[in-house]
């Protein structure tokens, strides 16, 4: 049921923000040099690596570490960069990673490769063996503000809560957020 959800939902998303997502690959190649998307190596479900896209936000020169451990994160971004963050625009590619099964709309976020702490301590809770999600609980309880240990706490409190009512909520929390632009940092 989950997987039927994610497609039909992530090929409508896609259909209804078409026009958004070429204007934006648009915007991101004539505002920065590089691509318009950055193809991230992402820890999947089951400890698994794959390739995760989103509008590139950051120069192409940036380190593959996450944004909170760079020294001063603001002056790798693109012009654009800031905006495609706070909107969570940068984030529509991902839709690509839905509907080829790599993610989900809701689980756990997928940890960057190089997140040894994060990986351990979900491998250790059995998050591994969710899917990734473009939202998660822990996303909608602090984003960007939330210490590792927290965040894999949420994620193992979605484990055992997970339902589709419970994802419709974590989408919805995830709406509210997005509107406001709570939590987020960079």
């Amino acid at each position: 049921m989950k997987r039927f959800f994610d497609v039909i939902l992530a090929i409508v998303v896609s259909m209804v923000f078409a026009l958004p997502i070429l204007v934006i690959a648009l915007l991101v190649r004539l505002t920065s040099p590089g691509p318009a998307l950055y193809w991230s190596d992402r820890v999947g479900r089951d400890n698994r690596i794959f390739r995760m896209p989103k509008f590139r936000s950051m120069r192409i020169d940036t380190p593959a570490v996450a944004t909170h451990l760079l020294d001063r994160p603001d002056q790798w971004l693109t012009p654009i960069g800031s905006f495609l963050r706070k909107s969570s625009l940068d984030e529509l590619p991902q839709l690509w990673s839905i509907v080829k099964g790599d993610m989900s709309f809701v689980g756990p976020r997928p940890a960057l490769f190089n997140q040894a702490d994060l990986i351990a301590l979900r491998t250790e809770n059995d998050v591994h063996r969710l899917v990734p999600g473009l939202t998660g609980w822990a996303q909608v309880n602090g984003r960007d503000d939330l210490p590792t240990p927290k965040k894999v706490v949420l994620d193992t409190e979605y484990l055992h809560r997970q339902s589709f009512f419970f994802d419709l909520k974590v989408l919805w929390l995830t709406f509210l957020k997005v509107i406001t632009r709570d939590g987020v940092q960079h």
